[in-house]
C-alpha cells in the first residue's frame, strides 16, 4: 500500500458556500496540505469564475477537478468517516461528540488507508445545519474567543487540514490501525433507517425521546467504525424486530426482504 497516496482520501466538503473567493483560498490550502478532491454542495458561488480562481493560488486544477453535487449524501457516498465542523456545540446534535481537531481528527486519519473520509464546512452565513450535523460522526470545534467565535470558511479549512496533516505525518511510521474493512456512509444510512423503523415499532422510540435516543444510538454504532458484516447483522436485528413487532414473540420470524 502506498502510503504516501493515503491523504488524497480525504475530502472537503463545502455546503452551499456563497463566496467565490472562499472556494478559491480553500483549493489552494488543500493544494499546502496536500489534499484533491473537493466537493461542492449546491454551490451559491461560481468555482470556475475569476473571483475563486483568483484566490487559488497553484491550486486551480482542484477547482477545475471539483464535483459538484445535490445533496450532502452525495458528497458522502463511499466515506467511512465523516466529521462535521461547527462553532456551535449546543444542542441534541452536537453537545454529544465534538472536541478540539487534534482530538477529533486522529480517528478520520487511521481510516484513511481503507478508503475516503470527509470533513464537512457549513455556508458562510449560517453554518452546518441540525440536520447535517446529524448525518455526520463528530464535530470539530476550533477553539476561537466566545465573543466572536465564528471563523472565516477558508481559515476554518486551513486549521483543520493543518492538523490533518500532522496527525497523518505522525502516523507515518505507525502500523496501520484500525485496518478492518468499514461499511459505507450509504450503507450505514440506510441500516440507521431501517433501525429506527424497528425500534419505533418496538416502542422504544416514542415521544419527545425518541430523537435525542435515536441520536445516541446512531452516535455509539458510528464509534464502532461498523464493518460491512456488522451492518448486516444490525439490519437482521432490525427485520427481526419488525418481525415480532408484528406478529407477536410466539415464533421466530424468517424473511428474504434484506436490504
Amino acid at each position: 500500500m502506498n502510503r504516501g497516496k493515503m491523504l488524497t482520501n480525504c475530502r472537503i466538503v463545502l455546503v452551499q458556500p456563497h463566496y467565490a473567493g472562499n472556494i478559491g483560498s480553500t483549493a489552494r490550502v488543500m493544494r499546502n496540505f496536500g489534499l484533491r478532491d473537493l466537493f461542492l454542495v449546491a454551490p451559491v458561488a461560481d468555482h470556475r469564475g475569476k473571483d475563486a480562481r483568483r484566490m487559488s493560488t497553484h491550486g486551480q486544477a482542484i477547482l477545475d477537478a471539483a464535483r459538484v453535487v445535490s445533496t450532502l449524501d452525495d458528497a458522502l457516498a463511499g466515506c467511512l468517516v465523516v466529521l462535521a465542523t461547527s462553532a456551535n456545540v449546543e444542542g441534541l446534535y452536537r453537545s454529544q461528540s465534538h472536541g478540539r481537531p487534534d482530538e477529533m481528527l486522529p480517528r478520520l486519519t487511521r481510516m484513511l488507508p481503507n478508503g475516503p473520509c470527509a470533513v464537512v464546512f457549513g455556508p458562510e452565513p449560517s453554518g452546518l445545519s441540525n440536520a447535517e450535523v446529524a448525518r455526520c460522526h463528530g464535530v470539530i470545534r476550533i477553539l476561537t474567543d466566545a465573543e466572536y467565535p465564528s471563523l472565516n470558511l477558508a481559515q476554518s479549512v486551513a486549521i483543520c487540514l493543518y492538523e490533518l496533516r500532522r496527525q497523518w505525518l505522525h502516523d507515518q511510521g505507525l502500523a496501520t490501525r484500525d485496518a478492518q474493512e468499514v461499511a459505507a456512509f450509504e450503507d450505514q444510512e440506510r441500516m440507521f433507517e431501517r433501525l429506527r423503523e424497528a425500534l419505533e415499532a418496538v416502542h422504544f422510540l416514542y415521544g419527545a425521546k425518541a430523537e435525542p435516543l435515536m441520536h445516541a444510538v446512531r452516535l455509539m454504532i458510528a464509534r464502532a467504525n461498523p464493518s460491512p458484516n456488522e451492518v448486516r447483522i444490525l439490519f437482521g436485528l432490525a427485520r427481526q424486530l419488525l418481525w415480532v413487532a408484528k406478529h407477536g414473540p410466539t415464533s421466530a420470524g424468517e424473511s428474504d426482504d434484506v436490504p
